[in-house]
């Protein structure tokens, strides 16, 4: 039997809050287990949330999906209903599910690929559902999609505007005939596409089956109180903070055409419970694929806020207090054809690094020095004879996270936006002609500090037979993490490829696009460690000594970095 609506108390909230936490957690499991791809199957690089009937507003995601996919699937979802309002996309069935990837309709780069599903109650939308999973190659000018020096969107792969790829519950042939017209390795999308819209539908029966033990109204009435205690603790958490205006400064190492840095410049301005973020005076759109569209660029501050107060729960409301002033003019708001291969995996961890470097002065005991800060991109495309097929594989990888007031960094922690994990050697080496030589935690990475930053990874792969061909887009090569409080940085990105025994070193130093391979030739990256926290000469020399003990700093570095000689 139904509960009434007017009988919602305390513990019934909770418990609602947990379901809806609970039936986004199972979508996200569905996914994985489901997909073909390593990096969705094995890294877990997808999300999938619960969103607003009206308005597309965030109601519930999953724990383990990426955090930077919140603002874009509530901005996304919200743009799709809009589409529908005006004509612009077909209306829905029960049944139907849209599939977009446009950047510019609320997304990030074009590999990210959105499904969004109307639920049904009596007739009506209760809600929408939508995920998104990042699909190993969506055509373009390299294998994977990550073209270091496109100069425009179409160069990056397939653009999909809100389409009905899934019609009455039915794969609509033509719409996926030309999906697979413009990939590469198309015959394994349909394992991906089939996981995608089956966590959707084990979400509506989820759903339903709160709704039915629930009632509609009741969950309804929910989900509006706990946007509203969302609020409350996000605005409670804000107001702590000493009112003021707090300044920083982040860097991308290029544009991937142009060899010059990226300014992003964030000023935060303190004021009773709110806090507004400004990035005016950061770098003009750039030429290159490292321009953020303005979705992914309110999710990265999210994302960073999220970090610093994740006792808050997450929904449309503990967004409320946070106005970010739209940056435009700056290459924080791409409008067409900028390029955006970049945005979602690149310069969202910079905004987030420049949100944690103004927000550790004024919260020095919750916010940590700058973390890796990369998720290291490294696509490899060819065709293996042994199988007699091709490939595309993607690479994610790990780094250091920041030192912070009570402890260390992390070591090889994931992504500053997201929960996704490097795929096991063991799976990428039978799944794609490769060996890992090497993978370890590259040490002598962590920023020194009174805390010092985590490692970062070292890893070398070697093509094993025939050719392929290597695209990285990749960050913090030419600046290390940021430390803070006095804290040193943490080391930088570095990428090395062996071809015929001679080394290659991007001019662009973390990405390059296109470099040809073959059996024997071998990629070598090293991922950036955590800056460090607080005056390393604060640091216990027990501490430095262990590090020593374990290998983790040479003698000579620790003289360098901490004005210790352990030798005397």
């Amino acid at each position: 039997m139904a509960v009434e609506a007017a009988k919602l108390d305390t513990i019934t909230l909770s418990v609602l809050q947990a379901a809806l936490q609970q039936v986004c957690d199972e979508m996200d499991l569905t996914f994985s287990r489901a997909a073909f791809s390593p990096v969705i199957a094995e890294a877990n690089d997808r999300s999938d949330g619960i969103y607003s009937a009206a308005d597309g507003s965030l109601v519930a995601q999953g724990s383990q999906g990426l955090p930077v996919f919140v603002g874009v699937m509530q901005y996304s979802t919200k743009t799709v209903i809009e589409m529908i309002a005006d004509g612009r996309c077909l209306a829905p069935e029960p049944g139907d599910i849209y599939i977009v990837n446009d950047p510019y309709l609320g997304g990030t780069h074009l590999m990210d690929v959105r499904f969004v599903m109307p639920v049904y109650r009596d007739g009506k939308i209760f809600c929408w559902l939508s995920n998104t999973g990042h699909w190993p190659d969506i055509g373009g000018s390299v294998p994977g999609g990550f073209s270091a020096s496109a100069t425009a969107v179409e160069q990056e792969g397939l653009r999909l505007p809100p389409v009905k790829l899934f019609k009455k519950g039915a794969l609509d042939p033509e719409i996926y005939a030309i999906i697979c017209s413009n990939i590469r390795v198309a015959d394994q999308r349909i394992g991906d596409i089939r996981a995608q819209a089956a966590a959707l539908l084990i979400g509506q029966d989820r759903l339903n089956e709160i709704l039915d033990r629930y009632g509609d109204e009741t969950v309804i009435e929910a989900i509006a109180e706990l946007r509203r205690r969302a609020a409350e603790q996000m605005r409670a958490s804000i107001a702590v903070i000493p009112d003021g205006v707090y300044r920083s400064e982040a860097f991308v190492d290029s544009d991937g055409v142009v060899n010059e840095p990226l300014n992003i410049n964030l000023t935060v301005e303190k004021t009773g419970d709110t806090l507004t973020f400004d990035f005016a005076g950061s770098s003009r759109p750039c030429a290159g694929p490292m321009n953020s569209v303005l979705a992914t660029t309110l999710s990265s501050v999210y994302l960073a806020m999220r970090h610093i107060f994740p006792e808050v729960p997450i929904s449309a409301g503990a967004f409320e207090p946070l106005v970010v002033k739209r940056p435009e003019g700056t290459f924080l708001d791409a409008k067409y054809p900028r390029p955006v291969s970049g945005c979602a995996a690149e310069v969202s961890q910079r905004i987030a690094e420049a949100v944690f470097a103004a927000m550790v002065q004024a919260l020095p005991e919750k916010v940590t020095a700058a973390p890796a800060g990369s998720s290291g991109n490294f696509a490899l495309g060819g065709n293996d004879p042994a199988r007699g097929r091709d490939y595309v594989m993607y690479q994610i990888s790990g780094g250091g996270y920041g030192g912070n007031a009570g402890h260390d960094g992390l070591s090889n922690g994931c992504s500053t936006i997201g929960i996704s994990k490097s795929p096991p050697v063991e799976i990428m080496e039978q799944a794609f002609p490769v060996l890992y030589r090497h993978y370890a935690l590259r040490e002598g990475s962590g920023g020194a500090g009174k805390h010092r930053g985590g490692f970062g990874l070292a890893y070398e792969v070697e093509i094993l037979r025939g050719e392929a061909r290597a695209s990285f887009v990749m960050d913090h090569g030419r600046f290390g993490p940021q430390g803070a409080l006095g804290g040193r940085d943490g080391a930088p990105n570095s990428v090395t490829v062996f071809r015929g025994g001679e080394a290659h070193v991007p001019p662009h130093l973390s990405k390059e696009q296109d470099i040809a391979l073959k059996a024997g030739d071998r990629v070598r990256v090293g991922t950036p460690g955590g800056g460090g926290y607080g005056d390393p000469r604060e640091r216990d020399p027990k501490l430095i000594a262990e590090d020593v003990r374990l290998g983790y700093y040479t003698a000579e570095q620790v003289r360098d970095e901490w004005g210790l000689d352990l030798e005397k």
